[in-house]
């Protein structure tokens, strides 16, 4: 019998929250599937709507080729940075001003850090709890990379997440113009008043984009997994979309498989399923580089 051609390499961008964990959690059989995929010679990142600021804590130590984050803001391969984008000067301000004019409790995403104004700790704590929220965060994310600030004009930023305001969203949206796109609150129930703001032009699949071509791979080797609203661009772009079971309908319509959610470890039968376990070969780099 003939040998059979070698898997091509692959670059496999995972979303965080409701994909690769629970409630900021990552299952003991995620981790190690991850192992064995890079093992194999694939390449795996994060695709997160979450600043790296924001990361869950010691999720970067099963070892990841690279990050995308603020939903494609922020994009690094193998410890080099390739891109950090952030809000104009003019455009921040804007949005930080009108936030204080709503009286909402907000913090503004950056991979350094979280940045609020004071008080925003004690707002959070009562709007969110300790632990987890209710799909993604409890006030303890956000703490613990919270720097409150008096003067918060000079900020610079990648996102927003807000909570609490004296206003829809859309009368935000309104007063900021069309740089300016949002996303409901998957973290408290009142979505009209809680959400995240970001940057219309950019998106997980535009970080994808950058990290595929750095590599020099075809956009057919790409594979992406997500369940998010957020994911929407990505699962398009994928050679490969797989959506998670009993996500947004959106997002199950635009995939080209599905996998089982992270509750049950769905990732580690998906991975099989696609031959990720199998060895890749290709002109990337046949050593990857880690993350921690």
């Amino acid at each position: 019998m003939p040998a059979m051609s070698p898997v091509r390499s692959k670059l496999v961008f995972l979303d965080i929250d409701g994909t690769y964990a629970v409630h900021g959690v990552v299952p003991p059989g995620h981790e190690d599937a991850v192992r064995r995929v890079r093992a194999a010679g694939h390449r795996v990142f994060l695709c997160t709507g979450r600043s790296k600021a924001l990361l869950p804590t010691g999720i970067l130590d099963v070892g990841f080729d690279g990050l995308v984050a603020s939903a494609g803001c922020y994009v690094e391969v193998d410890g080099n940075l390739l891109m950090d984008r952030r809000f104009p000067g003019d455009l921040a301000r804007r949005v930080v001003s009108l936030l204080v004019e709503h009286d909402a409790a907000f913090v503004l995403e950056a991979p350094e850090a979280l940045y609020g104004p004071p008080g925003v700790d004690d707002r959070l704590r009562a709007l969110l709890g300790p632990g987890g929220g209710q799909e993604q965060h409890g006030a303890d994310d956000f703490l613990r990379a919270l720097r409150m600030l008096e003067d918060l004009s000079e900020v610079s930023f990648a996102k927003v997440t807000y909570l609490a305001a004296t206003a829809p969203w859309t009368e935000l949206l309104s007063s900021l113009g069309p740089r300016v796109g949002f996303v409901p609150s998957s973290i408290v129930e009142a979505h009209d008043f809680a959400g995240e703001l970001y940057l219309i032009d950019v998106h997980k699949a535009l970080g994808i984009e950058l990290v595929q071509r750095h590599l020099a791979a075809e956009r057919s080797d790409v594979i992406a997994f997500g369940d998010g609203i957020n994911d929407l661009e990505m699962l398009e772009y994928a050679g490969v979309g797989v959506a998670i079971e009993g996500s947004d309908d959106r997002v199950m319509a635009v995939a080209d498989a599905f996998a089982r959610g992270p509750h049950v470890e769905g990732l580690v039968a998906s991975f099989d399923d696609l031959g990720l376990y199998r060895p890749g070969h290709t002109r990337l780099d046949p050593e990857p580089g880690h993350i921690a």
